[in-house]
């Protein structure tokens, strides 16, 4: 199949452009809901935001679920501290020496946003030398430096910024010439991408799904219960479409989709994962089984959840996962393939 990658650039510049930190995601499915309808899509709301897409296929009976998850880290305001900077509660489990130094925009409850640096408490070497070097990153050791001429915490509550407020983190995206993405938040902003795709291309070219098939994208994964709730009451098979997770002893790859047999949730279902890595095998799609210690997903929120259905997980290899990561084009094109492939009537 031929693919506009193209098309699947522009889709993640737009959605990693939109800052969605669980919690704070109504723009982005704003967004996607415009997207869909200009597909002409009907799709219906969760009570928790989350959007669902249904597409009928030739089987009626055992119908099929994939998911994606539009929320990323971030972090919330925790105090206002009397210099007039900002304490942070991270949202999510990233590593706060990932965003030491980064840029962000802090949005208050009426809308209005702030931008500002995230720092550590001692941040110049000049001034606090070794200590500024040995001084361990955690959120108590971080706080957000606003743009903003303020001396005390009166100033800055004069802004109108409280406790409870968003910090938005800066995506830092760029795509080179060679196919390589680098931002924060490809997990999983790339796998909602490769599900928009693959709506479009299936809806653009008439292609025949062979079962009923769900497209669930939600918006509180990041934080364990994003789509443990509203699964349709027909899904047998429930594909989570997320990052894989190269790194030290890890067997996934930026440039083959991933397939996870395993992850701190316990294993996948075997018989859908062989259905899938056949798949790849029959097509010559480019596929890496892993295994992931310190991974869970929406496939898992929704067995722990209770559901009765067979997971698996798939997704693009994403390197230095909630850092400031990197994926390829061949590794978005893989995922889409397989994805094509498993929903669609040879």
């Amino acid at each position: 199949m031929n693919y506009d990658q193209q098309q699947i650039f522009d889709y993640l510049r737009r959605l990693l452009a939109i800052p969605s930190p669980s919690g704070y995601t109504g723009a982005i499915m704003q967004f996607l809901g415009q997207e869909l309808a200009a597909l002409g899509l009907g799709y219906s709301a969760t009570r928790k935001g989350a959007l669902l897409v249904t597409l009928p296929g030739l089987d009626d009976e055992r119908q099929r679920t994939l998911t994606a998850h539009t929320d990323t880290l971030g972090a919330m305001v925790k105090a206002v501290k009397p210099g007039g900077t900002l304490a942070l509660a991270p949202i999510g489990g990233f590593m706060m020496t990932a965003v030491e130094g980064a840029n962000c925009t802090v949005v208050t409850l009426d809308g209005t946003s702030y931008s500002g640096t995230i720092q550590t408490i001692k941040p110049s070497v000049h001034i606090s030398g070794d200590d500024a070097r040995e001084l361990k990153r955690t959120p108590e050791n971080m706080e957000v430096v606003l743009d903003e001429k303020v001396f005390s915490k009166e100033d800055t509550a004069r802004l109108g910024i409280e406790v409870g407020d968003f910090i938005c983190i800066d995506p830092r995206t760029v795509v080179t010439e060679r196919g390589f993405i680098k931002s924060r938040y490809l997990d999983d902003k790339a796998g909602v991408a490769v599900l928009l795709y693959v709506l479009r291309h299936i809806t653009e070219n008439g292609l025949k799904l062979s079962h009923t098939t769900h497209f669930y994208l939600s918006n509180y994964e990041e934080v364990g219960h994003g789509a443990c709730a509203a699964v349709p009451a027909k899904t047998q098979d429930y594909i989570g479409v997320d990052m894989g997770a190269p790194g030290v002893e890890q067997n996934s790859s930026e440039y083959s989709v991933c397939i996870c047999a395993k992850d701190s949730s316990g294993p996948y279902d075997f018989e859908l994962r062989k259905e899938l890595v056949e798949i790849c095998k029959r097509h010559a799609i480019p596929y890496r089984i892993d295994v992931y210690p310190r991974y869970s997903s929406d496939a898992s929120a929704a067995l722990r959840a209770g559901w009765d259905i067979r997971t698996a997980l798939v997704g693009p290899g994403v390197f230095a996962s909630h850092a400031y990561e990197r994926t390829h084009i061949d590794s978005i094109v893989a995922t889409i393939e397989l994805l094509l492939r498993y929903l669609t009537v040879a």
